[in-house]
C-alpha cells in the first residue's frame, strides 16, 4: 500500500527523532548556542510606555505631533498641585517658593517651570511694556499680598492653570525638554547654528525625543522632592501624562516579574502532578525558560522596545511553550512505562506527536501573527515577537527536549496509586466520550442557544482606551490625576496649529480676532463626554499687551484692529525679556499654536473631537489657513481608531489563515470548516460574556480573540488528528472519540489547565487591564477544552452519520 502524505511526514519525524538521539550532545550544544546568541541582547532591552509609541513612526498623526514638538517643544506636562486653606497666605507662599526653587534646581531635563511665584505679570508704566514675574523681587512683596492676589484674580489665564478660582489650590507646571540628551553635548547643539538665518530655515530635527528612561528619571526626582513637602495644609499631588507613563512602566515591571515567577510555579506543580517525575518537571521548564530568554532577546535585536502590551509575553510563552512539551512527554513516558528503551521512545513520540506539535505551534503563531499589520505599533510588535517566540519554543521542543530525553537514564515506574489515579481519569474521559456521542443533538442544541445568547452580548460590546484607568486608584499618580481633573478642569491637552501660509500672517487683525473668538467658542463646545477646561493662544498675550499699553485699563483687554499696532505690540512683548511668546508662535509669525486644556477621558470620545475642532476653526478663521489638530489627546484618539480597525482586521485574518491551515492539515474542506466551529465558539462566547458584563474592548482585551483562537485550535488539532486515525482503523465514531479522549484527552486536559492558570494568575495584577485580560483569556481556554471534548465529538457523530466525512481510505 502506497504511503499517504501524512504517513510520509510522520515517518520523517521519526527519522528526525532518530537523528537527534544519535547526535544528542551536538543538538543540545547547538540549541543552547542559538538561545545564548539571542539572550545576549537582553542587556539592551528597554521599556517604552510613552503614548506616542502606540503609533508607527510613519503614522500621519505621529508625524504631525513630531513636527509640533520640533517647533514648540513637548506638550506633556508634569503638574504639582498643592492644596491649602488659602494659597495667598504668607507661610504657604514661602513654602511654595522653596518647593519651586528646589524643583527648578534639581529636576533633570527641565525646559521650563511655572507657578504663582514666577507666572507672567504684564503691565504698563507710562509708555513702557513691563513683563515680570508676579512675585518679582521676592520676598519684599510679601507685605503686598492683597495686590498680588488682585492681579492674579484679574488675569483670566491664571484660573485653572496656576490656581483654582477659590484660592485653595496652587500648581507648579513643569515642562521637560523635548529631546533626549543622550549622545549630544553643548557643542552638538550649537554645531551649524550660524548656517541658518532662522529656525524656520533649519532642517527637521533628527534628534531622538526624550527617552522613556529619562522621563522616569525626571518623574522620580520630581516626586521625591514634591512629596517631601507634603504636610498639613500643604497637601501635594503629582501627576500629568509623564507621571502616568512612568507609573504604568513601574507597574509593568512589577507585574512581569511576579507573573513570570508565578507562571513557572504553576507549570511546575501541574507537571509534577501529571508525570510524577523530576525530569517531567525540569525539562519542560528548561524549554519554556530558554524560549522566554531567547524571545526577550529578540526584542532589542529587532530594534523594538518592550511596550505595555508585551507585559503578557512572558506568561504567555511559559503557558504556550509547555503545551508542546506535555504532548511529547506524555507519549514518551507512556512508551517508557511499557518497557521501550528511551531512544526508541523518543523516536516513537516524535513520529506520533511531531506533526500535531508543529501544526499547533503554527496555528498559535498564526493567531498572533494576525496582529503584525496592526496600526497600533505595540500590538504589531507583540504579534511579530510572540510569533517568533512560539517558533523558537517549537525549535527547542523538537531539538533540545528529545536530545535531553535520550540522554537521561529513565526507567518504568510501577505504582498502584498511580494506576488507580489513571483508572479514575480514564473512567471520566470514557464517560465524557459516551455522553458526547450519544447526546450529540442535545449538545448541538444547547451550544446553539449559548451562541445565540453570546451574539446578543456581542451586540452590547463597547470599545475603550483609557490607559490612566488601568492604574489603581490607590496609586499617588492616579489620585493626583483625578484631583487635577476634578478641581482644575484637566491635566491633558489637545493642540490646534494654525498656519497662515505667509510670513507675518499672524499680524492680520482678522486672524488674531478669530483666535480670540475661538477661546469662548471652544470652551463652550457641547461634545459628548468631553469637557473643555481652558484655552490658551497668542491672542491672550496680545490682549495682555494691549491692556498694559493702555494704562492697564481692563476695557482694552482686546485685540487691536490695526495690523501695524498688532505687530508693534507683539514686538514690544517679544523684546520685554519674556520667552513666553515662543511657546505660541514660530519665529516668522506664520504658525500659531492654540492649546486646549481638558480632563482625561476615554479615547473613544476623542475620535470626533478632531473634526469638531477643525470645523469650528474653519468657520471662524476661513479657508485661507491650514489647520492641524495634534497633541497628546489627538494621539490617543488616533490610537483608539487604530485599535478598532486592527481588531477587526486581525480577527478576520486569524480566522481565515487558521481555517485554511486546518483544511490543509485535515485534508478536507468540509472537515476543516467544521473544525472551526469548536475553534471560534469559545471566542464568540467570551466576547458575549464581555458584552453582558460591560467589560470594554481595549488594547488588551482585543488581544483575546486572536490569542484564544490560536490556543483553542491546539486541542482541536490533537483531537482531530487522533480521531481520524482511530476512525480510519475502526470505522466507529463512538470508539474513535473514546480512544481519542483516552489517548490525547489527558494531555489536552493538562495543557488547558496550564494555559488557563497561566492567564488566570493575571487576576492578581494591580492593573485592571491585566486583570480583565487574564480571566477572560483563561475562560476562553476552558471553553475551548469543553468545545473540543463535547461539541467537536458531537459534530463528528452527526457528520459521520450523515456521511459528510470524506472516505477515510484516502486519508
Amino acid at each position: 500500500m502506497v504511503q499517504t502524505l501524512r504517513q510520509r511526514v510522520e515517518d520523517g519525524f521519526e527519522a528526525f527523532g532518530r537523528w537527534v538521539t544519535h547526535r544528542a550532545w551536538l543538538v543540545l550544544v547547538l540549541s543552547l548556542a542559538v538561545v545564548g546568541g539571542l539572550a545576549s541582547n537582553l542587556p539592551k532591552l528597554v521599556m517604552d510606555t510613552a503614548t506616542e509609541s502606540f503609533l508607527h513612526d510613519d503614522d500621519p498623526a505621529l508625524l504631525a505631533y513630531n513636527d509640533f514638538r520640533d517647533q514648540f517643544g513637548r506638550d506633556e506636562l508634569v503638574i504639582v498641585a498643592v492644596e491649602a486653606d488659602n494659597i495667598f497666605d504668607k507661610a504657604f507662599l514661602q513654602k511654595l517658593k522653596r518647593l519651586h526653587d528646589e524643583l527648578e534646581e534639581k529636576t533633570p531635563y527641565l525646559d521650563d517651570i511655572t507657578s504663582l511665584i514666577n507666572t507672567r505679570n504684564t503691565l504698563g508704566r507710562e509708555d513702557e511694556l513691563i513683563v515680570e514675574d508676579l512675585f518679582e523681587n521676592w520676598p519684599e512683596d510679601l507685605d503686598r499680598l492683597g495686590e498680588k492676589q488682585k492681579r492674579a484674580d484679574d488675569n483670566p489665564l491664571m484660573v485653572n492653570t496656576m490656581m483654582s478660582a477659590d484660592h485653595t489650590i496652587a500648581t507648579i507646571v513643569i515642562r521637560t525638554d523635548a529631546y533626549s540628551s543622550e549622545g549630544h553635548s553643548m557643542d552638538d547643539a550649537l554645531e551649524g547654528f550660524d548656517d541658518f538665518d532662522s529656525p524656520a530655515q533649519a532642517p527637521p530635527s533628527e534628534r531622538e525625543f526624550l527617552t522613556d528612561a529619562e522621563n522616569s528619571e525626571l518623574v522620580g526626582v520630581v516626586q521625591d522632592i514634591a512629596y517631601g513637602y507634603d504636610d498639613t495644609n500643604f497637601k501635594v499631588y503629582v501627576s500629568g501624562s509623564p507621571v502616568v507613563a512612568d507609573t504604568l512602566k513601574r507597574n509593568m515591571q512589577t507585574n512581569m516579574k511576579r507573573f513570570t515567577l508565578s507562571g513557572i510555579g504553576v507549570i511546575a506543580v501541574v507537571l509534577l502532578v501529571m508525570f510524577r517525575r523530576t525530569s517531567g518537571v525540569v525539562l519542560p521548564l528548561l524549554v519554556v525558560i530558554l524560549s522566554l530568554l531567547g524571545t526577550l532577546g529578540m526584542i532589542p535585536l529587532s530594534g523594538r522596545a518592550f511596550t505595555l502590551p508585551m507585559q503578557i509575553l512572558p506568561s504567555f510563552l511559559l503557558a504556550v511553550g509547555v503545551g508542546a512539551s506535555v504532548h511529547l512527554l506524555a507519549i514518551f513516558f507512556r512508551q517508557v512505562q511499557r518497557g521501550m528503551n528511551r531512544h526508541e521512545a523518543v523516536v516513537y513520540a516524535m513520529g506520533h506527536s511531531g506533526l500535531p506539535i508543529v501544526m499547533t505551534s503554527l496555528t498559535t503563531a498564526a493567531g498572533l501573527a494576525s496582529f503584525a499589520g496592526a496600526e497600533v505599533a505595540p500590538i504589531a510588535d507583540l504579534g511579530i515577537i510572540a510569533s517568533a517566540g512560539i517558533m523558537l519554543s517549537l525549535f527547542l521542543n523538537l531539538t533540545f527536549l528529545p536530545a535531553a530525553l535520550s540522554l537521561l537514564p529513565l526507567k518504568a515506574k510501577t505504582s498502584a496509586r498511580a494506576d488507580k489515579r489513571h483508572d479514575r481519569m480514564d473512567n471520566l474521559l470514557s464517560t465524557v466520550a459516551e455522553f458526547s456521542t450519544r447526546k450529540s443533538w442535545a449538545i448541538l442544541a444547547v451550544s446553539a442557544v449559548i451562541l445565540g445568547v453570546a451574539f446578543a452580548g456581542i451586540a452590547q460590546l463597547k470599545f475603550s482606551h483609557q490607559p490612566f484607568t488601568w492604574i489603581p486608584t490607590t496609586e499617588p499618580s492616579r489620585a493626583g490625576l483625578d484631583f487635577i481633573d476634578q478641581r482644575l478642569k484637566g491635566a491633558s491637552t489637545m493642540e490646534v496649529l494654525v498656519d497662515t501660509k505667509q510670513v507675518n500672517g499672524l499680524y492680520d487683525p482678522k486672524i488674531m480676532q478669530g483666535l480670540d473668538q475661538l477661546g469662548p467658542k471652544v470652551e463652550g463646545l457641547d461634545i459628548e463626554h468631553v469637557t473643555i477646561g481652558k484655552t490658551l493662544s497668542l491672542a491672550d498675550i496680545l490682549k495682555e499687551s494691549n491692556k498694559a499699553l493702555h494704562a492697564n485699563d481692563q476695557t482694552h483687554y482686546t485685540i487691536p484692529d490695526n495690523r501695524d499696532l498688532i505687530a508693534q505690540e507683539l514686538f514690544l512683548f517679544e523684546n520685554s525679556g519674556s520667552d513666553d511668546m515662543e511657546d505660541f508662535v514660530d519665529s516668522q509669525f506664520q504658525l500659531a499654536r492654540f492649546t486646549i486644556k481638558m480632563p482625561w477621558v476615554d479615547s473613544i470620545y476623542l475620535q470626533d473631537v478632531d473634526k469638531i475642532l477643525t470645523d469650528t476653526f474653519r468657520d471662524t478663521l476661513g479657508a485661507g489657513v491650514d489647520l492641524t489638530v495634534t497633541g497628546m489627546n489627538a494621539l490617543l484618539g488616533r490610537t483608539m481608531q487604530a485599535t478598532i480597525y486592527s481588531m477587526a482586521e486581525s480577527y478576520i485574518i486569524a480566522a481565515l489563515v487558521i481555517g485554511l491551515m486546518m483544511i490543509a492539515f485535515l485534508g478536507s474542506v468540509r472537515y476543516g470548516l467544521v473544525s472551526m466551529i469548536p475553534n471560534l465558539s469559545p471566542i464568540i462566547i467570551t466576547l458575549g460574556i464581555m458584552g453582558w458584563l460591560g467589560v470594554p474592548l481595549d488594547m488588551f482585551t482585543m488581544l483575546i480573540g486572536s490569542i484564544a483562537i490560536g490556543l483553542a485550535v491546539d486541542d482541536t488539532i490533537h483531537f482531530m488528528h487522533n480521531y481520524r486515525r482511530y476512525h480510519h482503523n475502526t470505522g466507529s465514531v463512538e470508539i474513535a472519540v473514546k480512544e481519542t479522549l483516552l489517548g490525547t484527552g489527558r494531555a489536552m486536559l493538562v495543557t488547558s489547565i496550564v494555559l488557563a492558570l497561566g492567564f488566570f494568575i493575571y487576576m492578581f495584577s494591580t492593573m485592571q487591564n491585566l486583570f480583565n485580560f487574564g480571566w477572560l483569556t483563561g475562560t476562553a481556554i476552558i471553553l475551548a477544552l469543553l468545545a473540543d471534548t463535547f461539541l467537536a465529538a458531537a459534530l463528528m457523530r452527526v457528520l459521520d452519520k450523515a456521511h459528510l466525512i470524506p472516505d477515510d481510505k484516502d486519508y
